[in-house]
């Protein structure tokens, strides 16, 4: 039986590596996130001094500790605790005492003396004393005119001379209250290409940002440099715009990368032909372009007929090592397709002989897994799976390809290797939703499809902040104490080459990111980095992912309290709810989908419209978080009415609706829950699926004290 609530232990995640070796080995596995009790006990015990554990609190719960912190005598820790208090005050509209609190601290609390002195003008702005503040504003324009944060007074005092806010634009462009005076400058004169060009190289955050590309596009389009159109194709890729940003990459300068993005923007905004002639012109540009080049062959090929794609696969072979693996499995779909069966035999034996550890080796080992299992040779499947895991234990489909083994195990009769296999799953793969399926089939206290509804794990709340890899010591003491808006606007400036940054760059971009409720592409920004080639950038996002912090970042907990209330309400699993809100909005409240879906849940205006009906609710909002949450919960109990609590089919329902699985069910029958997940033939509902549960895995391992509690012992068993 699993419990119903879990008990309260120590949170731990664990994340190690080792390869998948059934019947030889098992490596020994090293704990990055182990914490010793004496650990514990010790932070237990500084929490009333140390500023950091307690910034992530709301102001009102860690007011009292930070004013006891403040009393101790001068320190660093005190220096952030006055600040932070004297923060939370001019929020709460005790300005007076703010001001008190901020007295002559930038003569101890130099790290942030500009910030301390903005700090106070805003105060004194805030109570109406408008010449004390103009004294401070001027100080500041004075003593820290390098700094970024000099923008805010240049901002204040420019109301009044022009001057100033001219000076902003000339010095600190990229800080987001310099785009601020650029969008109020438009408003008086919207004929000024400059100040259209700063926001579209620095104003990715506004929302009228697609709008000002457009305007560049149409009505400046002859004005424009090449360096322009590569700066507003790069805005339109990031926001998702793949068609115009093809159209601005051809007219951006002939470099590799700009001519790929023009022919692969044109194929993803449904213009095959046009690409067809793009990725033509990009490989007689530039026939040795490296990485474009390669990718632009191989993405040709699959645009041409069968016998003349094969050319351009040979070309790859020969001339890009790098992408020969993937050219390699192309090749032997095509010679299977024109009825080549011994030359697609040779191809693949080719591949798995001279790239046995590349990435298309292992969708090739998966794919012949896959195959002997359809074909009822479990024996065969088990081999080629377990050969992946050995040869390719860091490509995506390893997680699943080691599960796969287990299972073709235990069917096999080989219990013993299969309870091995789901234990070190569970240790190689901590993370994956195949983790959470095997620590299911193991017995652990996780639950499963037909009770995880109704199990009600308990949360335990931590928020590690370790320092940022990159950036000032400025932005990095703003990051530390929590003041994530004003460490975001100091990172614009910091952030210099958004388009190529480095591991490190790019991760705190993402941290800065979600700290300011950017969830969507603050998450996009960390998972990406998995998408690294080099094998020191592989290396460094590897040591990112064993510190806390990044999963809690990964998986944060965002209006927890609303989703508790209407959790309860429906009798739904909380972190069951939490977790597929994460999958479908990051917890954007206002995002829409392509399709209309609405709001952290993603409600459909029409279902919302019916299901307002029938509880009663006469006036709502989609964008409006309780609303949302309020319908969407609602929806849920019902597909898990619909399919007898079974949340996996209930979660499936909720993405593909309930007919859909219903017809599934008929169709494959339902004897084994990972052969009919497996099967799902929607991509998007079978990715859903896994995701959300892997979501709830995560939560899991992050915040339920038990959970974390059975990773440290099962790590502890292996690491004898």
């Amino acid at each position: 039986m699993l419990k119903q609530n879990f008990k309260k232990v120590s949170i731990v995640i664990i994340a190690s590596t080792g390869a998948l070796l059934l019947g030889i080995f098992l490596p020994q596995l090293t704990s990055t996130h182990k914490i010793s009790q004496n650990v514990i006990q010790k932070q237990k015990l500084n929490a009333e001094l140390d500023v950091i554990n307690v910034v992530s609190l709301p102001p009102e719960q860690r007011r009292r500790k930070l004013e006891t912190t403040v009393k101790t005598g001068k320190s660093l820790n005190t220096s952030r605790a006055r600040y932070v208090l004297a923060h939370d005050l001019i929020q709460q509209g005790e300005v007076e005492l703010a001001i008190a609190k901020l007295k002559d601290l930038e003569k101890e609390y130099t790290a942030l003396a500009p910030y301390i002195l903005v700090k106070r003008a805003q105060a004194y702005e805030q109570i109406g004393e408008t010449n004390k503040a103009k004294k401070v504003w001027q100080e500041v324009l004075t003593t820290y005119l390098e700094e970024p944060v000099v923008v805010e007074a240049l901002y204040v005092l420019g109301k009044q001379n022009p001057e100033y806010w001219d000076q902003a634009i000339a010095k600190f462009p990229s800080y987001p209250t310099t785009v601020k005076i650029a969008q109020e400058k438009l408003k008086q004169n919207s004929n000024q290409l400059q100040l259209l060009l700063l926001i579209a190289k620095y104003g990715f955050h506004v929302p009228e940002y697609i709008t000002v590309l457009e305007q560049l596009r149409t009505k400046y389009a002859s004005q424009l440099t090449p360096k322009d159109w590569e700066m507003i194709a790069f805005g339109y890729w990031e926001k998702q715009n793949y068609g115009k940003g093809a159209l601005a990459y051809q007219k951006a300068g002939k470099t590799p990368q700009n001519l790929y993005r023009y022919a692969r923007g044109l194929w993803l905004g449904g213009k095959t032909k046009e690409s067809r002639e793009a990725y033509k012109s990009l490989i007689n540009t530039f026939p040795n372009g490296g990485k474009h080049t390669a990718l632009g062959l191989i993405r040709l090929s699959r645009l041409v007929d069968r016998k003349d794609a094969i050319p351009y696969l040979d070309r790859v072979i020969l001339n890009f090592p790098s992408y020969a693996p993937e050219a390699l499995l192309d090749k032997s779909k095509l010679l299977d397709q024109l009825d080549s069966a011994q030359l697609a035999s040779l191809v693949r034996k080719q591949l798995l002989r001279q790239y046995s550890s590349s990435d298309a080796g292992a969708q090739l080992r998966w794919q012949l897994a896959k195959q002997a299992a359809a074909g009822g040779n479990l024996q065969i499947a088990w081999q080629w799976a377990q050969e992946l895991t050995v040869n390719n234990p860091d490509h995506k489909l390893a997680a699943q390809a080691g599960f796969w083994v287990g299972k073709w195990a235990q069917q096999l009769g080989r219990t013993e290797d299969a309870i091995k296999t789901f234990e070190y799953m569970i240790l190689r793969y901590p993370h994956s939703y195949y983790a959470w399926r095997s620590a299911v089939i193991l017995g652990w206290p996780v639950g499963n499809f037909t009770t995880i509804r109704n199990l009600s794990p308990e949360i335990v709340q931590r928020k590690d902040r370790n320092s940022l890899p990159f950036g000032s010591e400025t932005l990095r003491e703003l990051y530390q104490i929590g003041q994530n808006g004003d460490a975001w606007k100091q990172w614009q400036v910091e952030f210099e080459d958004r388009m190529n940054p480095t591991v490190a760059q790019q991760y705190t971009d993402g941290v800065l990111r979600v700290g300011v409720g950017e969830n969507l592409d603050g998450i996009w920004m960390l998972n990406s980095l998995s998408q690294r080639e080099k094998p020191e950038e592989i290396g460094e996002y590897k040591a990112l992912r064993e510190k806390p912090a990044y999963w809690q970042i990964l998986y944060p907990f965002v209006y927890l309290e609303t989703i508790v209330k209407w959790s309860n309400k429906r009798k739904l699993n909380t972190v069951l709810v939490t977790a597929l809100i994460r999958q479908e909005s990051r917890f954007m409240p206002k995002i829409k989908s392509v399709v209309g879906a609405i709001g952290l849940m993603q409600v459909m205006p029409k279902t919302g419209e019916e299901i307002a009906k029938q509880i009663n609710l006469v006036s709502y909002d989609l964008e409006n978080v309780n609303d949302n949450v309020n319908l969407g919960t609602y929806y849920l109990d019902f597909t898990h009415q619909e399919h007898k609590n079974n949340s996996m089919l209930a979660v499936a329902s909720y993405n593909a609706g309930p007919n859909a699985v219903s017809s599934w069910l008929k169709r494959f029958g339902f004897d084994d829950v990972d052969v009919f997940v497996e099967k799902i033939p929607y991509p998007e509902t079978r990715d859903y699926v896994e995701s959300v549960f892997e979501n709830y895995w995560n939560y899991l391992q992050i915040y339920n004290p038990e959970v974390s509690g059975l990773m440290e012992r099962h790590y502890a068993k292996y690491n004898k």
